[in-house]
């Protein structure tokens, strides 16, 4: 009843909520984007989107569709592993970011190691910036990391907004250095919000370096200063420092998949799991916490 080519269009538009980012990342003309969704709507009976000259959104039938698509797509590439006699194989090292510790990639990963249970998968969880230098060493074969806004290099999976974040009853003194709660360089939440500080000659202090999220956290809970985090993915008991803290704004961060080199029993691997992480992008940070606009609510939803 509904086509898997068109139901992979959706979902991409689903993640990106922009029908040109979608056909950016599929690799194909905006116009077959529209053509695949409208012949979905059609075989739904429904409509899945609403959309006008500046933003695309889902509608109550679209949220209900993206389960029905990923469950579909799922049970589509399981039948055609097993007719096709094809199994994936090999040893695939995947790099992640810290910032997907509390977020539902685990579930994603138990899945694909469910569908491809003779790959064997090596996961190292690091600072983005390290991953991407581990990736372009050949030491890693594909990153789930942040990468700054601008920048190229990766695939683009969402976007979010950066904020400052610290303890609901943290007060910062307008007067008084900014306290940093920080990982250590080459920390891209780090370099930003200390390019952030310069820029507005507003002054600032290390109150913690940490190279484990968790050890951030816990210092943002004992009220020691401040962090910078993805608005979409702020831990539980944590909330944005409100404005009249007089912070300057950090502007936007970019989660992006990232391939290393082509690697024999590697590249297959690397590719199903992008594509099962692709696909399964939404889920990533519901119910992780307040989420943010997500992917800008332009494009996509959502280094440390």
């Amino acid at each position: 009843m509904y086509d898997p080519a068109q139901l992979r269009t959706f979902l991409a538009v689903a993640q990106t909520l922009s029908f040109t980012r979608a056909a950016r990342r599929l690799g194909v003309r905006q116009s077959t984007v529209s053509q695949h969704v409208r012949r979905l709507e059609d075989a739904a009976g429904r409509q899945l989107f609403t959309r006008d000259t500046h933003r695309v959104d889902l509608t109550v039938d679209g949220e209900a569709m993206l389960g029905f698509a990923r469950t579909i797509l799922a049970a589509h590439e399981r039948a055609a592993a097993f007719f096709t006699g094809t199994r994936l194989r090999g040893r695939l090292r995947f790099g992640v970011s810290e910032d997907f510790v509390l977020t539902r990639l685990p579930e994603i990963l138990e899945s694909f190691r469910h569908d491809h249970p003779e790959v064997e998968l090596e996961l190292t969880v690091e600072l983005s910036g390290t991953l991407q230098q581990r990736l372009a060493a050949g030491r890693l074969d594909l990153v789930l990391a942040k990468r700054r806004t601008g920048d190229t290099h990766g695939e683009l999976v969402w976007q979010d907004a950066l904020a400052w974040i610290g303890a609901p009853q943290l007060r910062i003194a307008p007067d008084r250095p900014v306290p940093l709660i920080v990982f250590p360089p080459p920390g891209i939440t780090r370099a930003r919000a200390l390019e952030v500080l310069e820029e507005h000659s507003r002054s600032w202090r290390i109150a913690c370096t940490s190279t484990s999220l968790s050890g951030l956290v816990a210092a943002a809970h004992a009220g020691l200063g401040v962090m910078v985090h993805s608005r979409g993915l702020i831990p539980p008991g944590l909330a944005p420092v409100p404005a009249r803290a007089g912070l300057p704004e950090l502007g936007g961060v970019d989660f992006v998949l990232s391939h290393g080199r082509r690697r024999d029993g590697a590249h297959e691997a690397a590719d199903a799991l992008a594509t099962a992480i692709l696909a399964g992008g939404d889920r990533l940070i519901r119910g992780v916490g307040p989420l943010a606009p997500i992917n800008g609510r332009d494009g996509a939803r959502p280094h440390a």
